[in-house]
């Protein structure tokens, strides 16, 4: 028994793979291994000597077992050494950076444009994208006859429901709710049928709106002038001019010199009426809106609006170039 014990503990000690290991225990411990076979050979045995060589027997096969789970253990240990020296990673070399997001450049422009109105007193009031025709034209004194409420120009999606034109809608909703003195703006999204290469059936507005006593254009002119001024600095040079709108009465527009203010452009017009680099943001105009353009005693409205996407998206580019 003795020299069947020395034997397993040489073998197993040169055994450096899972399946050596398989196969040693199988020639001890399987039907055809020595253990097993002197257990067959138990019964041949005078009946005084079994149990003592019974046992013997029983000891070894348990030790071989045990042996085998240890080096089961052992050979996994070896393996996962192994595999992490081969799949090692420096890890004092610096991490790969991950890019930063950030805001749409239209969206940047919206959020400067609603903090520099809240600076002089004006909130900022959101409203649906689905409006019914009543807020989006009727209310606005734009009679079903009017141009704007064709099918060509306007989303309409069923019975009296459409895809608001502009943002004009949230200051009826407002001018319901809040009595004067209001001073707001409404930024967001708009629809409208018009697809080329410089228009899109979605772009963003925004338009403010006053409503006070003793409310004059030259408030409507400083407000915009304020605007401008801190949105592309003191500098910037700004000129009000009389305009048409058929939606609006009376209508103006404002041009601004672009070699001045906070961002780059070539110096090539020193004069505002001179040929050169000059950019134009449209109808900032004197809204008129049925009972609210002249209200009792001294109550007067006026309005701006402007497209980010077709105005302040090329300006807000020039601004950060």
């Amino acid at each position: 028994m003795q020299d069947l014990v020395q034997k397993f503990e040489d073998e197993i000690g040169n055994i450096h793979s899972e399946d050596e290991l398989v196969r040693l225990k199988a020639a001890y411990l399987g039907k055809s291994g020595s253990v097993t076979e002197r257990l067959k050979n138990l019964s041949t045995l005078p009946p005084a000597e079994r149990p003592v060589l019974g046992a013997q027997i029983n000891q070894l096969k348990t030790r071989i077992e045990t042996a085998c789970r240890e080096r089961q253990v052992a050979l996994a240990h070896e393996k996962m050494e192994q595999k992490l020296k081969s799949e090692a990673i420096d890890v004092t070399l610096p991490g790969r950076a991950v890019p930063k997001g950030g805001l749409h450049p239209v969206l940047r422009v919206l959020d400067e444009v609603e903090d520099i109105f809240r600076e002089i007193g004006f909130s900022v009031h959101e409203g649906p994208d689905i409006e019914t025709e009543f807020f989006n034209f009727e209310a606005l004194n734009i009679p079903k006859d009017h141009p704007a409420r064709d099918m060509q120009d306007t989303f309409y999606l069923q019975s009296t429901q459409l895809l608001r034109t502009h943002t004009s809608p949230v200051q009826i909703h407002v001018m319901k709710q809040m009595k004067p003195p209001i001073r707001m703006i409404a930024p967001g999204a708009v629809y409208r049928r018009d697809s080329d290469i410089s228009h899109t059936p979605m772009f963003h507005q925004v338009e403010g709106l006053v409503v006070e006593e003793g409310a004059r254009f030259s408030d409507l002119k400083g407000a915009v002038s304020y605007f401008l001024h801190r949105l592309f600095g003191e500098s910037l040079r700004v000129r009000f001019r009389p305009s048409y709108f058929p939606f609006t009465e009376p209508s103006a527009e404002v041009d601004m010199q672009c070699n001045g203010g906070r961002y780059r452009s070539p110096p090539r017009a020193p004069h505002l009426d001179s040929p050169g680099p000059t950019a134009h943001l449209p109808s900032f105009a004197l809204i008129k809106i049925a009972s609210f353009a002249r209200g009792p005693g001294g109550l007067r409205s006026w309005g701006a609006g402007w497209s980010i996407q077709r105005s302040l998206r090329r300006l807000g580019t020039m601004q950060r170039s």
